[in-house]
């Protein structure tokens, strides 16, 4: 959206400087800025998190329209009274559509999961592996509940109902398709940071490129690695070794 088209629809929604702050998870003063002019070179992440706050809920399917309001103030329990055939991920109150993957979709999953798992199973190692569909409750509110397509589990607790994940994984990865790029890169980036997963991975299929945001270190920058490296897992020290050279 232009900055135009995001004050119209700013004020179709009804939303003020402070709502959308606290739904973006940004200070006030940088929304009041960026809708005054007043800074004249916004971050990318900060449009991002404003874009998502007013973008219309289009990537809900018109079948699950009738179970959903265009109310962006959604909880767990909404989540859980949806019919057991429809997947969606709730994001900060808001529903996302989880489409059909692809073929290389699901190898990169596989891959993915068998590569750490081994490593795990070799290392007599105590974390658990999974991949998506696996409700991850994040915990820092009642307003998200994500499937990651793959993540590590090191704290026996967050898994001992057996029916989900509650609380953040020591390790995410995602595999980015055009769908979910917003939400991966702005949306999941800042929640992830925000409930203490250690490390995230966004893995592009198209560029063939891993993004890789290690949140235990004093630093907003994503590494970047090519699938023809050996791609090391930070929480492992780098030991764990990632080869998708073979999808290179």
């Amino acid at each position: 959206m232009t900055l135009n088209e995001m004050k119209a629809r700013k004020k179709e929604l009804g939303l003020t400087n402070e709502m959308i702050a606290e739904k973006a998870g940004i200070p006030l003063s940088t929304v009041q800025k960026f809708f005054s002019g007043h800074t004249q070179a916004p971050r990318y992440d900060t449009i991002m998190a404003i874009e998502g706050v007013l973008e219309k809920p289009q990537e809900i399917k018109e079948s699950v329209r009738k179970y959903i309001t265009l109310e962006q103030d959604h909880t767990i329990e909404d989540y859980y009274a949806l019919p057991t055939d429809v997947r969606v991920e709730l994001i900060d109150g808001r529903f996302y559509d989880l489409a059909s993957p692809t073929v290389q979709h699901q190898r990169l999953v596989a891959s993915l999961w068998n590569q750490i798992n081994s490593y795990i199973e070799s290392h007599k190692g105590k974390c658990e592996t999974f991949m998506s569909p696996l409700d991850v409750v994040l915990g820092s509110d009642d307003r998200t509940i994500v499937q990651p397509d793959v993540m590590v589990v090191c704290d026996p607790k967050k898994i001992e109902d057996g029916k989900r994940v509650e609380g953040a994984p020591d390790f995410v990865a995602e595999i980015l398709s055009e769908s979910t790029f917003k939400k991966d890169f702005s949306l999941k980036y800042r929640k992830y940071r925000e409930s203490g997963v250690k490390e995230y991975w966004i893995v592009d299929p198209e560029n063939k490129i891993v993004f890789i945001c290690d949140y235990t270190q004093d630093k907003m920058i994503m590494e970047i690695h090519d699938f023809k490296e050996k791609i090391p897992v930070a929480i492992y020290g780098g030991k764990c070794l990632i080869d998708f050279s073979r999808f290179a």
